[in-house]
């Protein structure tokens, strides 16, 4: 029992720290709400913050630029999907602000950038590894399918039930391996998905409390986020883990590659 207590508090430990970035979001979009500098709205305010706690992280070694890199890409991804998502009317950020492109301020990347910075943290603190990772194009295609309907399905159908059991058939013998105090544990990487999801579904609530952005049911006071985001949340999860594992993958094979020339292999 002592040591069950031990390692769970360690995990514990190592994922706070993972959660570091997400966890600066949080107190800066509570603290924009009381404290206000004049002539400096909100939304500048907060971009100005994330910029300085990314700034922070790198200089401080928290984040490598590799993992720069990696975060860089989710802030364009999120960026993208924010602009389509508040045009359709699915949500909107009413306040003022210069930093604005076509009605979304610039730091709501930095919240799909925080998600990508967990995952790089994680995998890293807890020395994350993946059996029966499937081939790339099949990952890619996957990943590629979700994110574009998120888009398409203002149009067309939406594919999400359909995506959600190719996920399942296609991850179903993959599993996520991490330590906690070298101890090694495994669980199938389909239900890392889903935690994931719903612990940011969580976070999307706290979020909304404090005004990060207004769904349409919320604009006369806030309302419980539709439990039914936790799916969207969790299809966002499988792009964001196998964009992660795919980069991984894809570093790993150059630095083999790599060592190979130099043995002369």
């Amino acid at each position: 029992m002592k040591r069950a207590i031990t390692l769970l508090l360690h995990f514990a430990y190592q994922e706070a720290l993972s959660c570091l970035f997400p966890v600066f979001i949080f107190a800066s979009l509570a603290l924009s709400q009381l404290v206000s500098i004049p002539g400096l709205p909100r939304y500048d305010l907060l971009l100005l913050l994330c910029l300085a706690m990314q700034v922070i992280m790198v200089k401080s070694g928290l984040e490598t630029i590799d993992e720069l890199k990696v975060i860089t890409l989710f802030h364009l991804i999120g960026l993208a999907l924010e602009l389509f998502k508040t045009h359709m009317g699915s949500w909107s950020y009413p306040e003022a602000g210069y930093s604005k492109i076509a009605g979304v301020p610039l730091y709501s990347g930095f919240m799909y950038a925080s998600v990508a910075s967990y995952i790089c943290q994680a995998w890293r603190r807890l020395d994350l590894s993946i059996t029966g990772w499937p081939p790339s194009y099949v990952n890619v295609g996957l990943a590629a399918g979700i994110y574009f309907n998120f888009f398409t399905h203002h149009f067309i159908w939406d594919l999400r039930w359909v995506l959600t059991g190719l996920m399942f058939l296609v991850f179903w013998r993959t599993q996520i391996h991490f330590r906690v105090k070298g101890e090694p544990f495994r669980m199938p990487l389909a239900l890392s998905f889903l935690l994931t999801g719903f612990f940011i579904w969580v976070a999307e609530n706290i979020a909304t409390l404090f005004g990060a952005w207004k769904y349409p049911n919320q604009h006369d006071g806030w309302h419980l986020v539709s439990i039914s985001k936790i799916s969207s949340w969790f299809l966002l999860v499988i792009v964001s883990i196998i964009i992660v594992a795919q980069l991984k993958h894809v570093k790993a094979g150059r630095m083999k590659a790599r060592r190979g020339h130099d043995t002369g292999i």
